[in-house]
């Protein structure tokens, strides 16, 4: 299990409010307890989750609302911050931009029907419509094609059609350059 399952799984427990600690996921991840209480601090320093412990019920919460941010799968704890950066990069564009819009962001519309997929896409989503079928917007579409890659999830572009021509194209690309004996 990377990283990314064990922080998304300590983000359940306490949006469920089972007040989870180090210890609970030290246990049910196999990890050391040290590696648990870093996947806590990055919870809190690094994905700027609003984590208080409760001392009576020995775990954690959140003092406000708090919904993760899109992560990627890494076995490498330390590619975290690469992401985080993309995120809060992302982050800083979208408030830039409703405070003056430079350029017309792109948009499109995607199929998802798995909910967390959705809520890991939150920031690009601006509407909902029939059929598991979403409104994006996006400042960048390498970003927005390199996160729906990343995803690991049944997405698909409904439109438009020269999105899904490029993303169909960098995959031929890739596998072309992967395929290739040497």
């Amino acid at each position: 299990m990377s990283a990314n399952d064990r922080i998304q799984w300590f983000h359940k427990k306490i949006s469920a409010n089972c007040y989870p600690n180090a210890a609970h996921l030290s246990e049910r991840f196999h990890i050391s307890h040290r590696q648990a209480q870093r996947d806590v601090e990055f919870l809190r320093s690094e994905l700027e989750a609003p984590l208080a412990y409760c001392a009576q019920k020995k775990g954690y919460y959140y003092t406000a609302g708090y919904v993760l941010p899109f992560m990627v799968e890494s076995e490498n704890d330390a590619d975290y911050q690469a992401i985080v950066s993309g995120i809060r990069a992302f982050n800083e564009q979208t408030a830039a931009r409703s405070v003056i819009q430079m350029q017309l962001p792109y948009s499109a519309v995607l199929e998802i029907t798995d909910r967390m997929t959705v809520m890991n896409l939150r920031s690009f989503i601006v509407g909902e419509e029939p059929h598991h079928r979403y409104r994006c917007e996006f400042p960048s579409v390498e970003l927005f094609l390199g996160i729906i890659v990343s995803a690991d999830a049944d997405i698909r572009i409904i439109s438009p059609d020269w999105l899904r021509n490029k993303l169909v194209d960098f995959a031929h690309r890739l596998l072309a350059r992967n395929d290739s004996e040497e």
